[in-house]
């Protein structure tokens, strides 16, 4: 299909694209947190052997994205203005459990590994914002009971947030654009081979350098999202995808 203005868009976004506005990963070189590997900590097993330790690293990650000086950057602000300004059917879809994206002015928009600002009550199930620290002793603002809140955040070995509904975006989707992220976290990384079984389906990639899948896209621009970002909106909003 042509792109058009009122062709179908699905946005991914990765740690790429928050890492600019001052959000450290904690993944991959250098990715250490008091002598642990983030991976190590991101799991059930992990909180079950260590709650505190779980809760003193999300309640670390949480103060720094609390930070005045995280705001979002030109490129979020981008995708919310394309949200607002494109014709068709939009949804954003993010890996990032900042809240970076709402803080730009987005709407349409699906937190798959869950939020950072959020609580979950193991014992009732709610899901609650939470902003200050968490311990074993936090006590769930709706069924009150205590010791059983943890992060909303999904964590290795635990199924993704609203995969029906991304799979239903992804396989009406005529432009899917991957922005910053590593290609090597699934299922995220396979949603563009969903898109290429559309009949005219166009993927873009825009990443500070190739992902791993980046030859299986029909275009790829390469640099800093604050700038790579922008500058493909405007060519979308103008009608002109190559520069």
């Amino acid at each position: 299909m042509d792109i058009t203005p009122d062709t179908p868009i699905v946005v991914l976004t990765g740690a790429g694209i928050s890492q600019e506005s001052g959000l450290p990963t904690f993944r991959g070189h250098g990715g250490l947190w008091n002598g642990h590997r983030a991976e190590d900590l991101a799991t059930p097993d992990a909180f079950r052997r260590d709650p505190a330790l779980v809760h003193d690293f999300y309640n670390m990650r949480r103060a720094v994205l609390l930070d005045e000086k995280i705001k979002p950057n030109a490129a979020h602000l981008a995708l919310a203005r394309l949200e607002r300004d494109w014709l068709g059917d939009f949804m954003l879809v993010t890996q990032n459990v900042d809240n970076l994206h709402e803080r730009a002015g987005s709407e349409k928009l699906i937190h798959m590994h869950g939020e950072l600002l959020k609580s979950r009550c193991q014992h009732c199930g709610q899901i609650s914002d939470w902003v200050g620290e968490m311990n074993g002793e936090s006590e769930c603002p709706n069924c009150r009971a205590r010791g059983q809140l943890r992060v909303n955040v999904v964590w290795f070995g635990e199924m993704p947030l609203r995969m029906d509904d991304i799979y239903r975006y992804l396989r009406r989707c005529g432009l899917f654009i991957s922005i910053g992220t590593s290609g090597n976290v699934y299922p995220a990384a396979g949603f563009f081979q969903i898109v290429n079984q559309n009949p005219g389906a166009k993927t873009v990639e825009l990443n500070l350098e190739p992902s791993l899948n980046a030859d299986q896209f029909s275009d790829g621009h390469y640099g800093p999202a604050s700038q790579t970002v922008p500058a493909f909106v405007d060519r979308l909003l103008n009608g002109v995808l190559e520069p």
